[in-house]
């Protein structure tokens, strides 16, 4: 089965500590990278000053030199090398906990799963165009009840990417590099590949998978992929039955830490979802066997996770009314498989 262990006050607060840094790291970055992106400087046009403002490949003039632009020379600068002196020092104190996180084995996500939950991050994906869900899912829910477990359940090498059709092309384009998704995996290793032309799967050399996964669609007879963002030689999202409800689900976004200690952001559905879901794939007689007893273990984990760590979290919830009634309904066989009891003390 799986055992779960509570983390203890060090470990808490461990985590606590990091994930305030890089809430500190992200909002230096995110400000370093909007307000003082570019450069700025005066340039002589025509004998006379002028400060120009430098914003990717375009230049735009802010006026002649006086006072006041040469007051906001000043302060670009000034406020762009106070920025940089504290997100380099957020930077290094990252490090530092990352190393202690290592050697309190608190890291949890596989190291390249997390390089691209950081590159969907970075294209502002995450949590707008697609969720993570399947086995990573679990390492989001142990952080919400501050427990680990440790079991086969968590072991994985793959991960699945919840695509929702509904996000507009323009941020694809916008967020995707030339070659999609595809493109995007190739940016975090080179090595990824398509399994076969427009397929769902991509791979990397040591063999960690990628699905592209969504929901199917109106004609589910008939539909079977979602046309690729970029192209035939990108990644093809596959339409797979009863994933609707995951999309509509409540979204849960939580940071997490990978294998090395460094936190990186997951969004992955309500674990009632979650748990719901895993238990009707689990019942799906063309379900593999193998995989069904897996579904079903995993369901039976959140399950318990929510109800001995987090029991406000109701599977009767108003929350979860985009769920079918007769999916919540499923929630009764939980209590079908009880813990047994121990029958040795622990000695």
């Amino acid at each position: 089965m799986f055992e779960i262990s509570v983390l203890n006050g060090e470990q808490s607060r461990q985590i606590i500590d990091t994930e305030q840094a890089f809430s500190a790291w992200k909002a230096a970055s995110a400000e370093l990278k909007s307000r003082y992106s570019g450069s700025m400087a005066f340039k002589t046009v025509a004998g006379r000053d002028y400060l120009y403002r430098k914003t990717g490949t375009i230049w735009k003039s802010l006026g002649p030199r006086n006072d006041e632009t040469e007051l906001t020379h000043q302060r670009f600068h000034q406020g762009r090398e106070r920025l940089r002196e504290r997100t380099a020092a957020l930077t290094r104190r990252l490090d530092e906990l990352a190393a202690v996180n290592r050697a309190m084995r608190l890291g949890r996500v596989p190291l390249i799963a997390a390089r691209i939950l950081r590159a969907l991050g970075s294209s502002f994906l995450m949590g707008s165009a697609v969720d993570v869900v399947g086995t990573h899912c679990i390492f989001a829910y142990e952080r919400m009840v501050g427990v680990r477990v440790d079991s086969q359940l968590v072991a994985t090498g793959d991960i699945d990417l919840l695509f929702d059709a509904r996000t507009s092309l323009r941020l694809l384009g916008k967020s995707l590099p030339e070659n999609g998704w595809l493109g995007l995996l190739q940016q975090v290793d080179h090595s990824f590949h398509l399994l076969a032309k427009g397929d769902f799967r991509a791979a990397n050399d040591e063999g960690f998978l990628v699905d592209l996964i969504t929901p199917t669609g109106p004609d589910p007879i008939r539909s079977k992929r979602t046309p690729p963002a970029k192209g035939a030689g990108d990644l093809t999202a596959v339409e797979i039955e009863g994933l609707v409800w995951l999309v509509n689900s409540p979204k849960v976004e939580i940071v997490v830490l990978d294998a090395r200690g460094y936190p990186v952001v997951m969004s992955v559905p309500d674990p009632r979802s979650f748990a719901l879901h895993k238990l009707w794939v689990s019942e799906r007689d063309d379900r593999d066997a193998i995989k069904k007893r897996r579904d079903r273990d995993q369901a039976d984990l959140v399950a318990r996770l929510l109800a001995e760590h987090m029991p406000h979290l109701r599977f009767d919830d108003p929350a979860l009314q985009a769920l079918p009634s007769e999916l919540r309904q499923l929630a009764a066989r939980f209590a079908d498989k009880p813990e047994p009891a121990s029958l040795e003390p622990g000695w």
